[in-house]
């Protein structure tokens, strides 16, 4: 089955889908999925180098006590699925981009999930600066691709328009919060949803490939 995963790695919902989902087909191992990671940047204006936590946390929440609170509630559903998220080791919100061209990277050498994997807990758990090359270069050589090879890409343009217009084209279809799940082209569900609200989308697109649709 095909699934078509639109995220962004500073998504905190979308670390916690991704884990949702990946319970929703353990629980039905007749399901062989073939997931594409689709990229979308929470934060398309962030400045290239990124900007401190701290200032990113103040321009977006302004009250300390409102992102305290909003952290308190992704922590618990962070733990319902095996994630202890350690949001006061993140010292950086980075520019996404670069992990996007990664992730596509990745993609052509069937190491995305890897890859993204590595992102998510590097990020969320470990507090790295995922917008840094040298920082993802690692993460690529963590993942099992060649880390020299993984910054001789990303130091280069190669899928920067493209992941630009990707990310255009999924607002423009009306993607305009993450994550979303796309199955078999035609179902989408939106939001870190349970992994029981998963099933009936997987019955509908196996019943449409049983009838050759």
């Amino acid at each position: 089955m095909r699934i078509d995963i639109i995220s962004d790695v500073v998504c905190p919902w979308c670390f916690i889908g991704k884990r949702r989902l990946e319970k929703a087909l353990s629980l039905r191992p007749e399901i062989q999925p073939e997931i594409t990671w689709r990229p979308f940047q929470l934060n398309p204006d962030m400045p290239e180098g990124g900007m401190s936590r701290a200032d990113y946390i103040a321009s977006k929440f302004g009250d300390s006590s409102q992102s305290h609170r909003i952290h308190k509630t992704i922590g618990d559903a962070g733990k319902s699925v095996g994630i202890d998220f350690a949001f006061d080791r993140i010292q950086r919100s980075p520019n996404t981009r670069n992990a996007h061209r990664l992730i596509r990277w990745a993609t052509r050498q069937g190491l995305s999930g890897n890859v993204v994997d590595r992102l998510f807990r590097g990020y969320f758990l470990e507090g790295h600066d995922i917008g840094d090359l040298d920082t993802l270069a690692l993460i690529a050589g963590q993942a099992g691709l060649d880390r020299a090879e993984a910054k001789s890409f990303l130091a280069g343009p190669a899928e920067r328009e493209e992941i630009i217009a990707e990310d255009r084209n999924a607002r423009r279809l009306g993607v305009s919060a993450v994550p979303c799940f796309i199955f078999a082209g035609q179902y989408a569900i939106s939001g870190a949803q349970e992994p029981e609200f998963f099933f009936p989308v997987f019955d509908l697109a196996q019943n449409d490939a049983a009838a050759g649709k």
